[in-house]
Order: structure tokens, then sequence, then C-alpha cells
């Protein structure tokens, strides 16, 4: 069989862009894996229990420790995708693991660490974010054998968790990111839409107090009524379904994805937000702080002013906030580092190393 000239640059360049795409997904280092067990870990309700904390690891112990944490309901995988850790952890980025000792730990409640259903259900301890940061803390330092930190970065809940980590641990880190948050008490939109979405779990019959024998029903309704309200972006939203056919194919397309979330873990896990409110803490961080938020976070609205107003009891803090446009996806923005990058790596370039 011949082939063209032609046919053969096509899939010359088609191997290519494979054998290139497959290098850059192997980039950064193998993750790895661990658990670490606090037989003695004690809430902030009083209760205690033995708690399994799942985190994973990228580069050497050698390296520069950094703590990046997630989002609510989510795990390590989703910091380890194309558009985060693709973005950050490779040779000559901003946490190139090569330098850097990347450690990701999944929160109490979520991923592979302790959580309702292992078999307590409703008798797992009512946690909120205060506790997954001081189990944090104890994995660290105490698990890992890490004694100070260069940079704590978290997206979303993570953010709202870096926020409290500086506040609580103000000589345990050289640098604080937080992302897609407001170090302000959890309330106005941001928390009705919250408690409407639980509620309504709740108040599904198949949901039975928590003793249910399938998911709830109307666990993916909630779910994505909260998502569409809280995540997209505005003008990206307007972009994508412009029309009623259009807008209709999306809501069928998300209805049509299966949740695989538990019903107590999530609710557990977004109900953890309820007390959240950093701001006590503000003028106690010492590390340097860049903030990053979107302009169209629909959970996080910069017009509120809210955030302007803290930064100016940071010491040593700023703010990048990311410009809406059909590119940024609301408060998922923060989701793809190439938004800021640049601003990450010059942060890191210029915040003084301390040592404990």
């Amino acid at each position: 069989m011949k082939f063209s000239r032609a046919a053969l640059s096509i899939a010359f360049s088609i191997a290519l862009a494979l054998v290139s795409f497959a290098a850059s997904a192997a980039d950064y280092p193998v993750p790895r894996q661990g658990d670490w067990i606090v037989k003695d870990f004690r809430f902030h309700s009083g209760e205690t229990m033995e708690l399994r904390l799942h985190y994973t690891t990228i580069g050497e112990r050698s390296g520069q420790p950094v703590l990046v944490l997630h989002g609510s309901g989510g795990s390590a995988a989703n910091i380890l995708t194309p558009a985060f850790g693709g973005e950050l952890f490779g040779p000559g980025q901003p946490l190139d693991a090569a330098k850097y000792y990347i450690i990701i730990p999944d929160g109490i409640g979520h991923g592979k660490s302790s959580k309702p259903s292992d078999g307590m259900k409703t008798a797992f301890p009512k946690y909120n974010y205060e506790d997954m940061v001081d189990a944090h803390y104890r994995l660290v330092k105490e698990g890992l054998g890490v004694k100070h930190l260069r940079l704590v970065i978290g997206n979303s809940m993570g953010g709202m968790h870096t926020w409290i980590w500086g506040g609580k641990y103000p000589q345990f880190m050289d640098a604080l990111v937080p992302m897609a948050s407001q170090p302000t008490e959890m309330a106005a939109r941001n928390w009705m839409l919250r408690r409407m979405m639980l509620e309504t779990i709740r108040n599904d019959p198949d949901y039975n107090r928590g003793n249910y024998i399938t998911q709830p029903r109307m666990m993916k309704y909630a779910i994505n009524a909260y998502g569409i309200a809280t995540g997209g972006g505005t003008l990206a939203y307007q972009m994508q379904a412009p029309t009623g056919a259009a807008a209709d194919k999306m809501v069928d397309d998300r209805l049509a994805v299966p949740v695989t979330a538990d019903a107590n873990d999530f609710i557990y896990q977004w109900e953890a937000s309820r007390d959240y409110n950093p701001s006590a803490g503000l003028d106690k961080i010492e590390a340097a702080l860049l903030a990053i938020n979107a302009a169209d976070d629909e959970r996080n609205p910069p017009e509120t002013g809210i955030t302007d107003a803290a930064m100016k009891r940071v010491k040593n803090g700023r703010l990048f906030l990311i410009p809406a446009s059909t590119e940024t996806r609301g408060h998922l923005t923060t989701g793809n580092a190439a938004f800021y990058k640049k601003q990450l790596q010059e942060l890191l370039q210029t915040a003084p190393q301390r040592t404990m």
C-alpha cells in the first residue's frame, strides 16, 4: 500500500502530537499515596476518634514543602488535573516537583480519609473547617515530620482553609495563596444556597434521616441547581447556551451524569462551612499572601468589597483579580492555573524564606 507525502506528513504530525502529550502528562513524578492515623483526634465538639488521613505527595522529601488543599467534595484527584497540576508541577513551572515536596491531603470526610460512609453514618462527629485545618497541621508536622512550609495554597474550600492556616499557624509557612474564597463569615447568598441544597437532600423521603438504602433521588437535582447557580460564569453560560434549546441540553447533559457522592458524606462536607469565619485572625498573618479570585465568582462577588477591606488588615498581602471573560468560569475559574501561574511564580521568587 502506498501513501502520499501529505498522508505521511499528517500521520507523522499525529504521532508527534501523541508523543508530546504523553511526555507532557508525565512531566512531574508519579504521585505517591499514604495514610496516617491520628489515634486521639479531638473535634471542636469535644468528640474524639481514631482518624485516618489520606494524602498524596509529589517530589522528594528533600524539596521545599508545599501544602495544596482541595475544594468541597473533592480530593487530591481534583488537584492532579491537566489544568491545575499539569500547569504547576512540571519542569520550570511554579511548583516544579524537582524543587518542591508537594503534599496534597484529602480533608476529613473527603476522598480516602475517614468519613461518615465508612460505617458511622450520622454518628460521625460533626466536623468544621477548623477541625480540618488542625488535622492537616498534625499530618504535616507529626505524620510527615515537616517543620515549616514554603507555601500553603488552596482552592475554594481549600482557599478558606488557607485563610485559617494564616491566622492560626502564622509562623508555619512563608507564603499563602487562598483562591476562590473570602476571609469573612459564611453568609449571604453563598450560605443560603448551600443550606437550600442540603435541606433539599435532607427532606427527600429517600434520605430517611441518613439511614437510606439507596442514595436520595433528589440529590442530583439539588447538586446541579447549586452548581449552575454558583459556578460557570455569566459570560461563559451566555456563550455556551444562547438559546433555550441549548440551555435545556446543558441541563439534560448534567442530569444524565450519575451522582457518585454519598449523601451523608456530602451533607457533612458542605455543612462544615457553616461557622467559617477567619476574619479575627487576619491581623495575625505573617506570611506573604496572594489572594486570587475571579471577577465573575458567583460565591465570592468582588463588588461587595469584603476582600478589599480584608486585605487592608493583612501586613504583606495583595489581591489578584482575574478579569471576567468568555474564557473564565466564575467560581470554577481558579481550577485552571494558567490564569495565575505567572503571579504565583513571582510570589515564590520574592517571598522571604523563614525557618522555625
